[in-house]
């Protein structure tokens, strides 16, 4: 525990900030589906060779700061799962027209070069899901060519039954197509990018073989892209979705499958039905979500409600159902932008809301370290490259965009040198959640109501035990809260997350805890 009690137990000036809370409890690795996922825009980690774009191995020259293979010590991260945004050829510099499934972008390297990213991740116990896009296609992809000089011939039995050909007036003024001959193809994100038809068993026995393809090249997932858009004029997209979740299953039993999906909570709910595991909570995440909202407005109690409600309606319809927590993602605004203002503390409350919320947590990279976006117009400014050394930032070009600003706090070689630093508040919480492994895989049981909004606490349980955990949203205000035997029976603290590491940890005394402004706690009844 030396790497932990280093990053835990420094003070300021002597002060004694008593015993913390967390030393001595052995961190155990994951070993099933709840991980700490890492997501990763392959182009804009890290460049390898100095030709300006990110590649595999400068993925594999970062694992030991993502995971060295010890949870008790050295200076990692502690993410054990990465999620690649799409790695097959593409013209496109997000890589999301697929040209070729069966292959990787060459400006990324080879699939050897991807085969050693795996195997590097698999000995340091990292799972690996691959971003697969199910909805459209690349309009170069050869299947796709193929199918529209078919077409062309006036032959629809063939290869254009993949994908969804129609006479024009099968689709509405507004619907964006792709003209082929008398026919047109739906394309709805872009006229490069035409839709598959998922009706189609020719369709489906081709998912089943992509799946195949990188499941045995040692993926241990999927990322399913744009799962909104499965369902249109002829496809259910929940049937669709379980089709494909049981297909998944069948090659793979223990595949880890998280969709996209940033409709309501009715249509979120409704795709749970297919018994996928995952699909990500957008309601909570980025500047308008629920997160930063109710941080703004330091209604904690009004939060915690909002994650107890949603936990419980997903938990009706798949009762395995992993909730998919995140603050930002490549399509939106940076965290760090979007708590602007507010200080590094801020942000290490936000970490604290969505890493201590029951299912896996998604961390955008460059979130650790509090990276900002310099634009907020387009989505390249939010995937410029990671920085590890703010002294000598990366030259990465992504989309014409070059300009990468330097985090407050420096890059990962400044913050991990900071106790205090917000890389090193991450690096705790998920040595946290190792070593109380409930947080992850408990369900919400329930809220604590203490008479203060700014005071939001809500109950894991998992097997018997019971945790509960504390926010404190005021950014000025401590808290002074009574817990009595009836809200935990001999309650002490498990786990504390403070603004800064010289803040003295946090105790029960009396039946008395005092949070500090902008903390957060975890709380357990003492062993006998």
């Amino acid at each position: 525990m030396v790497g932990l009690l280093a990053l835990t137990g420094c003070g300021s000036g002597g002060e004694d900030k008593g015993k913390d809370p967390i030393s001595g409890i052995e961190a155990k690795a994951s070993t099933d589906k709840y991980r700490n996922y890492y997501e990763i825009f392959t182009q804009s980690y890290c460049d390898s060779n100095g030709d300006g774009v990110g590649d595999f191995q400068g993925i594999i020259s970062e694992l030991d700061y993502l995971n060295d293979g010890d949870p008790n010590g050295g200076e990692d991260l502690g993410i054990d799962a990465l999620w690649l945004t799409p790695i097959h050829p593409s013209e496109s510099y997000h890589k999301y027209s697929v040209e070729d499934y069966y292959n990787v972008d060459e400006s990324f390297g080879t699939l050897d070069d991807f085969d050693k990213l795996i195997d590097g991740c698999h000995k340091r116990g990292i799972n690996v899901i691959l971003d697969l896009v199910l909805n459209h296609i690349s309009n170069k992809n050869p299947l796709f060519e193929e199918a529209c000089e078919e077409v062309r011939q006036g032959k629809l039995d063939g290869k254009a039954q993949y994908f969804e050909f129609h006479k024009p007036d099968y689709f509405s003024a507004d619907t964006q197509v792709v003209e082929v001959g008398d026919y047109v193809c739906e394309a709805n994100f872009s006229d490069t990018m035409p839709e598959w038809n998922l009706n189609s068993e020719k369709t489906r026995r081709e998912f089943k073989k992509i799946v195949k393809f990188w499941v045995d090249r040692g993926v241990d997932g999927f990322r399913l892209d744009a799962v909104k858009y499965f369902s249109n004029k002829d496809t259910d997209g929940v049937e669709f979705l379980k089709w494909f979740v049981n297909a998944c299953r069948e090659i793979k039993s223990d595949i880890y499958l998280v969709g996209e999906d940033w409709s309501d909570d009715s249509e979120i709910k409704d795709f749970y039905k297919s018994g996928i595991d995952s699909l990500f909570a957008f309601r909570f995440a980025t500047s308008s979500g629920d997160i930063v909202q109710n941080m703004s407005t330091m209604s904690a109690s009004t939060l915690v409600k909002k994650l107890a409600s949603y936990d419980k309606k997903m938990s009706e319809v798949n009762p395995d159902y992993i909730n998919a927590v995140f603050l930002s993602n490549h399509d939106q605004i940076r965290i760090a932008n979007a708590l602007e203002g507010k200080g590094v503390a801020a942000e290490k409350l936000a970490a604290n809301v969505y890493m201590l919320t029951p299912g896996n947590s998604f961390t955008y990279y460059g979130e650790e370290i509090g990276m900002t976006a310099p634009g907020t117009n387009s989505d390249k400014y939010y995937r410029l490259p990671m920085v590890f050394d703010s002294d000598e930032l990366p030259d990465i070009t992504v989309d014409g965009a070059s300009t990468v600003e330097a985090p407050t706090e420096g890059g990962v070689k400044q913050q991990l040198k900071n106790d205090d630093s917000l890389l090193n508040h991450y690096r705790r919480l998920i040595t946290v959640k190792l070593q109380n492994p409930e947080i992850s895989r408990g369900k919400i049981t329930g809220q604590q109501d203490f008479g203060d909004n700014e005071v939001g606490a809500y109950y894991i349980e998992k097997d018997g035990t019971k945790l509960l955990v504390i926010h404190n949203f005021s950014p000025e205000n401590e808290k002074k809260l009574s817990i009595t035997d009836e809200i935990l029976p001999n309650a002490e603290v498990r786990a504390d997350f403070l603004g800064s590491v010289k803040q003295k940890h946090l105790s029960v005394k009396d039946g008395t805890i005092t949070m500090p402004a902008y903390s957060s706690v975890i709380l357990k009844s003492a062993e006998s």
